[in-house]
């Protein structure tokens, strides 16, 4: 039996998880598998997202991929629907897509810009809205969006990723007004240094992994199960009286 938390609420809830199919979404589809919800999630990796299906669909699981781009507002409100049809209304929403990319100050121009709000930020906006009806018809839901600790590091050459993710801490306090009589709750997730693959082959080296482990309070690797873990209570009708918060998963870095 696992040492960490079952929660019986989370049993055949409709969990709906963009960026799914890798790094932190792919432990998130994971983990809430595990809890016996209805899982659909979405990425644009549909290699890595169909084998995550089929294999927890195998080991008894809901669980559905579809191919969704974020950034195509009409097609994630396609996809949303389709999955309301069916598992069932979305009960719980993790806005998870996101990327990263580094860029400079010097070399960044407008269409990089707007693509990474699109990338990072817009979506939040209208999955939340695209799940709002369904969620106040059962009474409530929750709605977990990520941020990032990188703007209050003072990152280099992130500064348009920072950004969007600094506005999700204050989207998700609004939504959380905005959609709180209708029962729902909206709270953020700021993971830390993360490993996962993508961290790997592009950033990663052991020097960096010394500075920040010895940065850190907990001098320990921040994986993608510490991020699932949080946000699995915050979905869960335990956290039932948690909402417009911000919960950070760093170790102690920040």
């Amino acid at each position: 039996m696992s040492q960490y938390a079952h929660y019986p609420s989370l049993e055949g809830r409709h969990v709906f998880i963009s960026g799914g199919a890798s790094g932190i979404g792919a432990s998130l589809v994971e983990h809430f598998s595990d809890q016996k919800a209805r899982v659909s999630f979405v990425d644009i990796d549909d290699e890595s997202g169909h084998a995550l299906a089929e294999h927890l669909t195998d080991k008894g699981g809901e669980v559905r991929y579809s191919h969704c781009n974020v950034t195509d507002i009409p097609q994630l409100r396609a996809v949303i629907e389709k999955a309301n049809a069916t598992f069932g209304n979305i009960g719980v929403l993790i806005n998870n897509a996101a990327r990263d990319t580094r860029v400079p100050l010097t070399d960044l121009d407008v269409d990089t810009w707007d693509e990474l709000q699109a990338t990072n930020l817009r979506h939040v906006v209208f999955a939340s809205q695209a799940v709002f009806a369904g969620m106040k018809t059962m009474g409530g839901g929750s709605i977990i969006n990520f941020s990032s600790p990188s703007f209050m590091r003072r990152s280099r050459d992130i500064c348009a990723y920072s950004s969007a993710k600094a506005a999700t801490i204050g989207l998700t306090r609004t939504l959380s007004r905005d959609m709180g009589d209708a029962g729902i709750r909206v709270n953020t997730v700021l993971p830390g240094w993360v490993i996962t693959e993508r961290q790997k082959a592009l950033w990663w080296d052991p020097e960096l992994e010394r500075q920040v482990l010895e940065s850190q309070s907990l001098h320990q690797q921040v994986r993608p199960e510490d991020i699932a873990r949080m946000v699995l209570f915050l979905a869960a009708d335990d956290s039932r009286m948690i909402s417009a918060q911000t919960y950070i998963v760093d170790g102690g870095l920040v």
